[in-house]
């Protein structure tokens, strides 16, 4: 079998590479996968309350926080959990003194009494917590 002069002949013992791109492509998309998948799993600790509405309400995602909710009945719960007023007292204190940042959401029912949520407020505040927040939803927007 004739050669032309200047070609090269497969070496005997040449060894196969890994095309590291392609996998990096694969790994990045694999990657925002399970970005995407563990968003959508992120459930609320929260009592289903119908909220009131607010034009100027923006969705908050993190976790950090204790979220008090207060149904139409006045009863309280904290993180879905039905507690009485002395025992939601000593549950946020004893939260409160392991973390100094603690967030509060209050979810009012949208027919819940007003000195209901505002007892829940006095409690939250008696324990020192400082950082609080009421939980809205925004309006149904229709095209």
């Amino acid at each position: 079998m004739p050669v032309k002069l200047g070609s090269k002949l497969p070496a005997e013992n040449a060894e196969a590479r890994i095309e590291i791109i392609p996998l990096i492509d694969i790994m990045f998309f694999l990657l925002a996968a399970f970005m995407l998948v563990s968003l959508s799993m992120v459930n609320l600790k929260s009592v289903k309350v119908n909220l009131p509405t607010s034009t100027s309400a923006t969705a908050d995602t993190t976790r950090d926080f204790v979220n008090i909710s207060v149904d139409k009945t006045g009863l309280a719960f904290l993180d879905r959990k039905p507690v009485g007023i002395n025992e939601l007292a000593a549950l946020l204190s004893t939260a409160a003194k392991t973390n100094a940042n603690l967030r509060v959401f209050i979810s009012g029912d949208k027919d819940a009494r007003h000195g209901d949520v505002i007892h829940v407020l006095d409690i939250v505040r008696s324990v020192g917590i400082e950082k609080v927040a009421f939980e809205i939803r925004a309006p149904d927007v229709k095209p």
